[in-house]
């Protein structure tokens, strides 16, 4: 996986990466020819005391170095900018890609995963990009180039390679080979650890309530010493990666140094070409050790490069029509026909043969138990999940077949749990109208309840809200989400429970304010309360998700034991009949 990745994302900077190679070339080239200038030095020049010779190659041989150090920076340089052009691609798509998922894929991948996956996956094959250009590339030129140059000092004592490169690749092989599970393992471990740590930071008051500190300390504990244990194994393996090399590099230089030295006893080879053989089996094993750092680092990213892969690949079971219907024939209306739902791999459906028509401006409710489908139902019309059967049409047009942005204009969906992102109350409410101006956000606010405790911020408008909304209270986290979907005027309001956390005055004041807001549009209200939804035009009453009635608070409360059941658990009979 990881080098059609690569092959994908580096199509672009392909220009960039042709000078990568140029420059790694040069430089290698230049370091290649130095050791040949160096031998020429001593036998022509230091041997036979020829001064003029000396500063002669000894100026040649600054050039070449300054050309190498030119070259090395440059390349450096050029790789860092398209390794890190790289990380911020892959980021990208993987951001995107997880934009486009439904709730599905989003609940088979988990929050956590897909965290470590734009960040530290796309991090591991970002820096062993940059470690191919730096060690990599050069690495082939230098060990081909070296062996070259070797035999051309001395044929037989290049004998030596053919024991010395067989040994390294065999061990490299085997140590690798060895790291590519641990690796895999080791990502894994990064999951777990990064949705242990979510899960308490999110629940952290949940946990002091229960007094259970101890218990997810301990949970911490274990996926953290787990991920340690998985490390250090790698480790010990990498850690024997390099002690390897260099012994058999060492030893190699040993055996040279002996059979050279006989060698020049013997008059079968020169001082200068001795020192220029050392020269190149040290570039030759140097090269080797450039390449096995890249080769260990690469079972790491092979796995990043599997997971990203794995999340750019997963098709969203949601996904948006080629030429999407912009324009609705019937604005405000909503008609289910025959929906059914069921969660992949689930026995029994969530919603079954459901049917339901809302007229434009009028106001329907959904009741029922809970599980009985209310959520999901409502999570059809937004179409965050698309039915398993059936149609769902918004303003008259199958909902698979809008386009996403014009369905996203003609809803106003406040979900059961609200959601407020990091920034201000004003940046807030421009999620549901960008640019909206102060006046507008004060009516959404006005109408919602939550003009009063916002003005009494020092800040207002522009006070300043946590991640999830955690410095407001639930109340008012429902309150701003409903004037968030108030500003954006849409045709069709769905409300999932969204008033479950205010107090009846306030759901009461909530309620009145929103007949003159929503007058001409469709208002659908899911909710438990039953003062909430009494006086709705129509009530669905929802029950192991089927539809087992429909019409008015009166006419169920004569007709329908699921209804009556609902209401006369929150009110005598006597305040459900009047």
């Amino acid at each position: 996986m990881l080098i059609p990745l690569l092959r994908e994302h580096l199509r672009p900077y392909r220009r960039l990466l042709l000078a990568v190679v140029v420059l790694q070339l040069a430089s290698t080239l230049a370091a290649l020819y130095l050791p040949t200038l160096n031998a020429d030095l001593i036998d022509n020049g230091i041997v036979r005391g020829d001064t003029g010779h000396i500063l002669r190659v000894g100026a040649v041989m600054l050039v070449f170095t300054a050309l190498q150090v030119a070259a090395a920076i440059a390349a450096v340089f050029v790789g860092a900018k398209v390794s890190m052009a790289v990380g911020r691609d892959l980021r990208a798509a993987v951001f995107h890609r997880v934009q486009s998922f439904s709730g599905e894929e989003l609940a088979r991948f988990g929050a956590p995963s897909l965290i470590t996956r734009t960040t530290n996956d796309a991090q591991q094959v970002q820096g062993f990009l940059q470690v191919t250009f730096t060690m990599a590339v050069p690495a082939p030129v230098s060990a081909v180039g070296g062996i070259a140059l070797a035999l051309h000092q001395d044929v037989p004592l290049s004998a030596v390679f053919l024991i010395v490169l067989p040994a390294l690749v065999v061990a490299v092989t085997l140590l690798i080979r060895a790291m590519h599970p641990l690796f895999r393992e080791m990502q894994s471990g990064i999951d777990e650890v990064s949705r242990i740590l979510r899960e308490q930071i999110t629940g952290v008051r949940v946990i002091r309530a229960f007094v259970r500190e101890e218990h997810e300390t301990a949970r911490f504990t274990r996926a953290n010493a787990d991920l340690r244990d998985v490390a250090l194994s790698s480790g010990r393996l990498f850690a024997l990666m390099f002690p390897t090399v260099l012994f058999v590099v060492n030893a190699a230089s040993v055996g040279v140094l002996w059979f050279g030295g006989h060698r020049i006893d013997d008059g079968g080879m020169q001082l200068g070409a001795l020192t220029a053989f050392l020269s190149y089996l040290m570039q030759i094993m140097f090269a080797v050790m450039m390449a096995t750092f890249t080769l260990s680092q690469m079972p790491r990213a092979e796995v990043c490069a599997e997971r990203i892969t794995d999340v750019l690949d997963t098709e969203p079971t949601v996904a948006p029509p080629v030429d999407g219907v912009t324009e609705m024939p019937t604005p405000g209306t909503l008609e289910l026909r025959d929906v059914e739902f069921r969660f992949p791999g689930a026995e029994d459906p969530v919603l079954r043969g459901v049917d339901l028509t809302v007229t434009r401006g009028s106001v329907t409710a959904i009741v029922g138990g809970t599980g009985s489908g209310k959520t999901t139902l409502c999570s059809l019309i937004p179409r965050l999940i698309d039915p398993s059967a059936g149609v769902v049409r918004v303003g008259g047009v199958d909902a698979r077949q809008l386009d996403p942005a014009a369905l996203a204009r003609a809803i106003g969906y406040v979900p059961q749990r609200p959601y407020l992102f990091s920034g201000t109350i004003a940046t807030n409410l421009e999620f549901g109208r960008p640019g909206a101006t102060e006046d507008e956000m004060w009516a959404a606010l006005e109408v919602a309840q939550a003009a009063e405790f916002v003005r009494a911020m020092p800040e207002g408008l522009h006070s300043p809200i946590a991640q999830g909304g955690s410095n407001v209270s639930g109340g008012q986290r429902q309150r701003l989400a409903i004037a968030r979907a108030l500003i954006a005027r849409p045709d069709l309001y769905v409300f999932d429970d969204a008033f479950s956390a205010l107090d009846n005055s306030t759901d009461a004041a909530l309620r009145a304010a929103l007949v003159p807001w929503t007058a001409g549009a469709t208002v659908l209200i899911v909710a438990q309360r039953v003062g909430t939804i009494r006086k709705a035009d129509s009530i669905v009453v929802l029950d192991g998700g089927r539809v087992v009635g429909t019409g008015t608070h009166d006419e169920l409360m004569a007709s329908n034991p699921t209804y009556q059941e609902i209401v006369l658990s929150q009110l005598s009979a006597a305040e459900a009949a009047r």
